[in-house]
């Protein structure tokens, strides 16, 4: 079995969370009927002929990381993406399953990547990989420097130091 070290692929940490690892990127076209925070939706793929409607997929974005829902800014970074995609026809890039179930990707609306729109806009931060600054540090760089979103404040706590001090969100 091949070891990856921290040389490997960013978004590899998040495969190997549940040693459920979609081989190949596995694409599809549907409509976000739900968003339950700032970095996951629920997707209901189109139908496919023959067999109809397909179950909605819950989708974790990978390469950011938003706010708790109890978090400061929570709430904000939902309504966003929201706003952005509740009801929007959307492609899913799915790389992986998690140990939660949730299936793990980028979406696209049209030809932007909804997760890197998120950071720009200042709804999330760029997941941080050991010393790797992640896939959208550019977006929080420009983000932070503007001030926008959560990063109007100083020094926003992030949202894995949050869940250590605080726990999980009710």
């Amino acid at each position: 079995m091949k070891r990856w070290g921290p040389q490997a692929m960013p978004w590899l940490a998040a495969m190997v969370v549940s040693g459920s690892a979609v081989a190949a990127e596995e694409r599809f076209d549907g409509v976000v009927t739900r968003i339950t925070d700032g970095d996951t939706v629920w997707v209901r793929p189109d139908a496919i002929e023959g067999h109809g409607r397909r179950k909605p997929v819950k989708l974790r974005l990978v390469g950011l990381d938003a706010p708790e829902r109890c978090q400061p800014h929570g709430s904000d970074a939902g309504a966003a993406l929201a706003a952005r995609v509740q009801d929007r026809r959307v492609t899913v890039r799915r790389r992986a399953t998690d140990m939660h179930g949730r299936a793990l990707g980028t979406l696209w609306l049209g030809d932007q990547d909804v997760g890197a729109w998120l950071v720009a806009e200042g709804h999330a931060w760029s997941a941080r990989y050991g010393n790797d600054p992640g896939p959208y540090a550019g977006q929080e760089r420009r983000a932070r420097a503007a001030g926008r979103g959560l990063f109007a404040v100083p020094d926003p706590e992030l949202p894995r130091d949050f869940r250590r001090r605080h726990g999980p969100c009710d």
